[in-house]
């Protein structure tokens, strides 16, 4: 869309740049041509990981011939480390080198790891023999084999960690936030942004996940690595047409700064009155910290402002000496998200479950509708996807309006309210899991197919829609909610944090269910809940080991959450009002 001009001249943007380094020209650069070139990158990384993510347990089951433990972990570390590199991309892309040069550089890493990952596939001699119809035993990938496997995963993963952490970025870059009617562009942008990620996960579970089951394995990730390079074309061909943003530096440094300002002036005395300590207006005009919003000097974490003292006897002052109080009241406002952050992880523990034991189940179950189409186990998900999209327009045309009636909030439900509503949800998916698990046992036995780990047992396999129903519907308000709260609570000026502690509860949720996996792998070796055999397994000890976890850190959650005086509250109390935000800021 065209914008006017003044005078027969452009208008050019204060703040933002074309590909060689000018002044964008509001009507030549960025708009929806530019976004649309974006958001086909991240639904094609959507496809690619979710597609590899959500299938890769039978792969590693079926062909690899590794234990269900040692399998499910595979699969939640590949995906906690996905997550967890967003946090080194974002510092990469914030610090050194833009969103831009941070999206293509990741996305053909990304290329590359799937691009190993089909030939890992295709190759025999990458991995083991098929079993033997007489044998008991499956010979396991080797070593070699293995480390090939990894190597294609952790590529992936690195290229999605870099993609991910920068790519709803750059397409909100697109958008003056200065100017009424693109600010409400960018607004859309977002919501077509999750449109494109919901997209994306449906076709990895149905139309992805049949093609590597069907026609093989080779075809399905082939296809993932053409849909990624396609995209980086894509991407690459809407170079001229992007609004490009100077460095903005990365939070992380500001956190640090603080930290080791502090410490240096450790032994010094704080002065009671916050007038003496270093703050915005004592910086020089112009600069990007006098431009930030004054915040008065709270009571808790005391020992950080310490870093605001002004110390005559230091010669060179830098943002490692001397920081002003307002950068940290910022670092304290972090601070005190850190307990809602922390308990906020069990619900992806529980998410993991989905990518893992619940496709193990699926694979014993009869998954036939009709005589001949058969559901791939993996396919489930659509379950989950469908449950989302169900509950989203549910929440806003039936929940918000009696909530807002009942607890006379016009939004509905508070994000900590949100939040708590997910982590209940995540306790009855895992209340139906372990159900449903007892249920295909006594069939097992039932039908004397304890001891075939290949047999289909005569039990639908739609008894598992319920497990995937909660945790999508959990999602639903867990996701929204931990968005909503890091956007809203994160300091003004560090809103690239907000996407730095989201993403990183979903790391630690997929690494702390490898660590629980493995612990009870190790504790009940002799008998095992987690074996290789489902059918001679205890599967629903775990997962009422997750309902007693999740029962406690909900309890710990209400204690954090009741307790938890939102920013905006806590500022007017103090006579401050917030400054409008620049809008949404999710990578």
């Amino acid at each position: 869309m065209a914008l006017p001009v003044t005078q027969g001249k452009p208008i050019e943007l204060s703040d933002a740049w074309d590909y060689k380094g000018r002044r964008a020209v509001a009507s030549s650069t960025g708009g929806w041509i530019s976004a649309a070139m974006i958001l086909g990158v991240e639904a094609n990384e959507r496809l690619t990981t979710l597609g590899i993510a959500v299938n890769l347990v039978t792969y590693l089951t079926g062909i690899m011939h590794l234990g269900a433990a040692a399998s499910a972990n595979t699969v939640t570390n590949f995906m906690g480390t996905s997550f967890m590199l967003c946090l080194l991309g974002g510092f990469v892309a914030d610090t050194f080198i833009g969103r831009y040069l941070t999206v293509a550089i990741f996305t053909g890493i990304q290329a590359l790891g799937v691009t190993i990952l089909t030939i890992s596939t295709a190759i025999p001699s990458l991995r083991p023999p098929s079993c033997t119809v007489d044998s008991s035993t499956c010979i396991q990938a080797t070593s070699t084999q293995l480390g090939v496997l990894y190597l294609a995963l952790y590529l992936t993963a690195l290229g999605t960690g870099g993609l991910k952490s920068s790519v709803s970025g750059f397409g909100s870059d697109q958008f003056d936030d200065s100017n009424k009617e693109e600010r409400t562009q960018m607004a859309k942008f977002f919501s077509w942004f999750f449109f494109f990620i919901s997209i994306g996960s449906l076709l990895a579970v149905t139309i992805l996940v049949y093609v590597q089951d069907n026609v093989g394995r080779p075809w399905g990730y082939g296809i993932c690595g053409c849909a990624i390079v396609t995209g980086l074309f894509v991407f690459l061909a809407g170079t001229r047409m992007y609004r490009f943003k100077k460095l903005a530096g990365s939070p992380l440094t500001q956190i640090a700064a603080v930290f080791v300002a502090s410490w240096r002036k450790r032994g010094m005395e704080l002065p009671s009155d916050a007038s003496e300590l270093y703050n915005v207006e004592d910086v020089a005009l112009g600069s990007k910290v006098h431009k930030k919003q004054k915040l008065p000097r709270s009571k808790g974490f005391r020992f950080l402002d310490k870093a605001a003292i002004k110390d005559p006897d230091t010669i060179k002052t830098n943002k490692w000496v001397l920081s002003t109080l307002t950068d940290v009241e910022e670092v304290k406002l972090v601070l005190r998200m850190l307990p809602i952050w922390a308990t906020t992880i069990i619900f992806w523990t529980v998410y993991a479950q989905m990518t893992t034991f619940s496709v193990s189940q699926a694979t014993t179950m009869d998954r036939h509708i009709g005589k001949s189409f058969e559901i791939p186990p993996a396919s489930l998900s659509v379950f989950f996807v469908g449950s989302i999209l169900l509950t989203v327009p549910v929440y806003d045309r039936i929940i918000v309006p009696v909530a807002g009636k009942l607890l006379h909030n016009p939004q509905g439900l508070t994000p900590l309210q949100r939040i708590g509503v997910g982590l209940v949800l995540s306790m009855f998916a895992m209340v139906a899991a372990a159900l449903t698990e007892i249920k295909r046992l006594d069939v097992a036995r039932a039908h004397h197919l304890v001891d075939d780990p290949n047999a289909q047992l005569p039990l639908t396999v739609f008894w598992l829609i319920p497990q995937f129903f909660f945790v999508g519907a959990g999602e639903a308000f867990t996701y929204i909610g931990q968005l909503d709260f890091f956007l809203r609570e994160c300091p003004k000026g560090m809103k690239t944090m907000s996407t730095g502690l989201f993403l990183s509860t979903l790391s630690l949720g997929f690494f702390v269910s490898s660590i629980l996996v493995t612990i009870v792998h190790m504790v009940t070796i002799k008998r095992p809940w987690l074996a290789d055999n489902l059918n001679q397994g205890r599967l629903y000890n775990f997962y009422w080991l997750l309902v007693i976890l999740s029962a406690l850190n909900f309890m710990v959650y209400l204690v954090f959450a009741r307790g938890y005086a939102y920013k905006a509250k806590r500022l007017a109390e103090e006579g401050y009002e917030l400054e409008e935000d620049e809008g949404p800021t999710c990578h």
